[in-house]
């Protein structure tokens, strides 16, 4: 079964420049993965988020208005498709 440590990983590698860090608080927040110096965060969600999705936005527009971008991936999608994502990843810092 994917887990979400296992797709950090390769995300921390494909971030292997620019600063980052994995389970980063921010304001009430634990961000999965963020690079700091880019303010960009990573979340990587399972199903169970699937039920939550109003608190995911919510959470999302207050690290947007404190000046971060935030971009999430399921967990299927990094097993899946791990190049799509690590492409996107890589997008995002440009």
């Amino acid at each position: 079964m994917p887990n979400e440590s296992y797709g950090l990983t390769c995300a921390r590698d494909a971030w292997a420049r620019p600063k980052s860090r994995r389970q980063v608080p921010i304001g009430p927040f634990i961000a999965d993965f963020c690079s700091l110096e880019k303010r960009l965060i990573i979340e990587l969600d399972g199903g169970h988020h699937a039920d939550r999705r109003d608190q995911d936005d919510s959470r999302s527009e207050w690290l947007q208005q404190h000046g971060y971008r935030v971009t999430r991936f399921w967990n299927n999608e990094v097993f899946d498709n791990i190049e799509g994502v690590l492409e996107r990843i890589l997008t995002f810092l440009g």
